[in-house]
């Protein structure tokens, strides 16, 4: 083992925190996650900072809460000065890549305000989230009667027509679609369609192509690079359409899935808020066994194709030897519910959805204390970027992170001062529900609080507070928010709340080491209030030197 020279940071969409085997689910073996888990530090209690992808990945990206970074929602602009992931390496003397999804959407107003040209290199990094970009592929092109729901180019899309795969949209019409009896297309869109084969070569299908993208510049790009680097390889699956192509799709069945997580008591008097979303369309369709039977087998497939492909590139690294320099971690932008809590998707903040693998490798001979252990100490997904830029010998800019380093976790050293509680935050006020709760935007979002005893949410508009005892009600079935037996609870979590609201987090551009060494110099920079006369005044001798002396003319 040897430090490590570069970092892998892998992201699934959508895997859940429990969906794999070293995480203890007992049917879905994930043998090659497993092996890395095997030697790195597996923390349990990971939560993402707001349980949708696109606000979620920017606080990965920029190591902040989305109250600080603003992208508050899919497709809502991440603005321009924020600084990113690649701000940050680079400045510790590190490249930043990409190979596949962020999810991020330019400022293209905040831009053309600057005069920034989004073909010069400045102008390309703020569109792509900081990274250099080898492959960007969100992976979601979705067309509607109201056109597309992205309209960038598509290079999976572009290979799978060099591939054979023709028409407009490939990758619907075969990576993310079966055949039905008929002959005719079966949507991966429509849940019952789970469990077919995917009409796609299985080597064509997503998860591989990127992961040879990954190969290819392992063997061809990296080697000619000059500094380390950091590459962001960003899976879009298990996130659906659920559908996955053979031999994954029939994989798993009734026999193998975890049991759902619900209770009936969950939807008498339920909190307004999660009225909203257990009864939207999503929440509606996964009350039914049968969607769920049928989106959960090809969601299991689906991390089976990931595992394997996992198994393909930790071989490769091995191979070649990078293994030994090369930190790898390993997580997810937030969850899924599939039925649980009466729910599909993600969006609130029972586990499911809020709670994510987090696998950190780190092959230095310093972490050898903790390979292959679990930590269930409360980790942020912001605590990424900081832990990158300590591992990459730079310094965390704190006066903009608002994460901390893993790496006192990942040497084995157990800080005295590590938080005693986690925040996440959504703001849903694009969303149906906010309008079917009347809410305004500024009202329509939630707030999560969660330790190691009580998980806490939030919601603006004037809500009562939901609270779960997650020591007596592990599963959060049981909402205890408006009970008055839990008032001093709910305090404790509002207590806690507001004092994370009061964090410094818009002082940004200087450090507080620089404010320190500013503090009381402004009198030696010819401000000298306070002195009311010059008749003793030897300790300001020095400063008031230019202040005094013979006047060299006379105007009065």
């Amino acid at each position: 083992m040897t430090k490590p020279r570069n970092i892998l940071f892998i992201m699934f969409d959508q895997l859940r925190f429990d969906y794999l085997s070293c995480a203890g689910h007992p049917h879905l073996e994930t043998p090659h996650i497993d092996w890395l888990a095997s030697q790195s530090v597996r923390f349990d209690r990971s939560y993402v900072q707001s349980p949708v992808c696109g606000a979620s990945r920017m606080s990965f990206y920029t190591g902040r809460y989305i109250s600080s970074h603003g992208s508050t929602w899919n497709g809502i602009p991440l603005r321009v000065g924020e600084w990113t992931m690649g701000d940050h390496l680079r400045e510790a003397g590190m490249d930043a890549l990409l190979l596949g999804k962020t999810h991020m959407k330019v400022d293209a107003d905040g831009m053309r305000r600057l005069g920034l040209a989004a073909d010069s290199v400045i102008g390309a990094r703020l569109a792509e989230c900081g990274f250099d970009v080898l492959v960007r592929d969100d992976g979601l092109w979705a067309t509607g009667p109201d056109g597309n729901y992205d309209d960038k180019a598509s290079p999976y899309n572009e290979y799978l027509r060099e591939k054979g795969y023709d028409g407009e949209n490939p990758w619907h019409d075969y990576a993310n679609a079966g055949i039905d009896d008929a002959g005719d297309m079966a949507s991966g869109w429509i849940y019952a369609n789970g469990g077919k084969p995917a009409n796609i070569r299985e080597e064509d299908s997503e998860t591989p192509w990127l992961t040879r993208e990954m190969i290819r510049f392992l063997e061809e790009g990296a080697p000619q690079r000059d500094k380390p680097w950091m590459c962001h390889l960003s899976y879009i699956k298990p996130h659906w359409p659920y559908i996955v192509p053979a031999p994954y799709h029939d994989m798993y069945g009734p026999n193998s899935f975890l049991p759902v997580v619900r209770h009936p008591d969950e939807l008498v008097d339920p909190h307004p808020v999660y009225a909203a979303f257990s009864g939207n369309v999503i929440g509606t369709a996964f009350k039914q066994d049968a969607v769920r039977d049928a989106a959960l087998g090809a969601y299991m497939g689906l991390i089976k194709q990931i595992d394997d492909q996992m198994g393909v590139l930790f071989a490769h690294l091995r191979d070649s030897g990078q293994i030994d320099n090369t930190m790898i971690v390993i997580t997810s932008d937030h969850g899924d519910y599939l039925g649980d809590h009466w729910l599909g998707e993600k969006d609130l903040f029972h586990d499911p959805s809020v709670r994510v693998p987090m696998i950190v490798y780190d092959p230095s001979p310093e972490a050898d204390v903790t390979r292959g252990t679990v930590s269930d100490a409360l980790v942020e997904s912001i605590d990424l970027l900081p832990t990158f830029v300590d591992m990459a010998g730079g310094t965390p800019r704190y006066e903009w992170l608002e994460g901390r380093s893993l790496m006192p976790l990942i040497r084995g050293e157990t800080p005295s001062d590590w938080r005693k509680y986690t925040i996440s935050e959504y703001d849903f006020s694009i969303t149906p529900m906010a309008g079917r709760l009347d809410l305004v935007p500024k009202d329509a979002r939630l707030f999560m609080v969660a330790d190691d005893r009580w998980k806490f949410m939030h919601a603006e508009g004037g809500f009562p507070p939901m609270l779960f005892d997650l020591q007596n009600d592990p599963h959060e079935l049981n909402d205890l928010g408006r009970d008055p037996a839990y008032g001093a609870a709910v305090a404790d979590c509002y207590d806690r709340l507001f004092e994370w609201a009061r964090r410094s987090s818009q002082r940004t551009t200087i450090s507080d080491q620089q404010i320190d060494e500013r503090r009381g110099k402004t009198r030696r920079k010819g401000i000298v209030l306070g002195i009311a006369d010059d008749t003793a005044a030897d300790e300001n001798a020095e400063i008031l030197s230019l202040y005094r002396g013979k006047a060299r003319q006379r105007f009065v």
